[in-house]
Formats: C-alpha cells, structure tokens, sequence
C-alpha cells in the first residue's frame, strides 16, 4: 500500500511538472503573427516597421524578422530565435541585424510581463550593464514593447525605445 501511495505521489508530481513545462513552452506565444510597429520619434515624427514572427523547427522555435520601413532608421533589420531549454527550464534568444548587432538574451517573467534580457556586465567605469525587452500590455491585437537599459545590474532602468505592435495576421 505504502509503494501504491509513493508511486502514486510521484506520478501526480511529474505530471503537474509536465503541464507547467507545456504551459511555459508557451509563454511567447502571443507574439507569433504579423504586426506593424510604431513609435515616438520625436518632434511629432513617427517611425514604423513590421515584424513577422513564426513558430518553425516543429514548433520548438519562434523566429521574428523585423524591419524599419519609416523613419530615422529606415532599412534596419533584424532577426531573432527563441526557444525554450526545457533541460534548463529557461527561454534563450538570440538576435543579429543588418548593423552588426547581435544580442543573447534569457527569458523571465514578472506578473504579465514577458522578459527577454541581456547577462550583467561590468563597464570600464565600475558599472553593471544589463538592457532587456519587455512585452506587457498584450491582448490578441495589441500589446507594447520596451528596449529598456541599466547601469546599475537591473535595480532601476531606462527606457530607450517603445514600440506599439498592432496585429495585421
């Protein structure tokens, strides 16, 4: 009887710790469709973009395409990959542009926030830099995104760049 009831207990274990592993596979789902983007330029100037993002590699893999079609920085492209590392229990993702940039972000989530963001660095001046993204206000049509920097390891942060997403597909 007592085997039965352990058996039973660990059984129950795994597969709540296998539904919660499904669930958080699925934590960036919401980004996956077609989107225009829009932000603030200042001066009354208005940048846009669209960013195409798909689930590939059987559905493993989220990858986005991103380009500025208006604005200062018209021609800017980017591409990333985000996956969940089950073995870690960590989303990853990696982005590269057509500037030469590339970042290595680790996923987190804060309430309904959504976080993808950069290892802590130290800067030649005794700083600890980290940036991130931030995904909040997300419904089925609509959400905004923020690229957001500290300088002090992530106890407080700045804004750089908000993005207005509205879905298209």
């Amino acid at each position: 009887m007592k085997r039965t009831l352990i058996l039973i207990l660990f059984t129950a274990s795994v597969a709540r710790g296998q539904d919660l592993s499904d669930s958080v596979t699925q934590y960036f789902d919401f980004w996956v469709g077609k989107w225009e983007a829009t932000w603030d330029e200042g001066d009354g100037k208005t940048g846009k973009g669209i960013n195409h993002i798909t689930k590939t590699l059987d559905d493993k893999v989220i990858q986005e395409n991103f380009q500025i079609l208006e604005g200062q920085s018209k021609g800017f492209r980017g591409t990333s990959i985000s996956v969940y590392q089950a073995r870690f229990k960590k989303w990853k993702q990696a982005w590269a542009d057509n500037q030469g940039g590339y970042y290595d972000f680790t996923g987190k989530f804060e309430g309904d926030k959504r976080i993808f963001q950069t290892g802590v660095f130290d800067t030649k001046d005794g700083k600890k830099f980290t940036q991130r993204m931030v995904f909040y206000n997300i419904t089925s049509d609509a959400m905004t995104w923020d690229w957001e920097s500290s300088n002090d390891g992530g106890e407080t942060w700045t804004l750089n760049w908000r993005i207005r997403y509205s879905r298209i597909e």
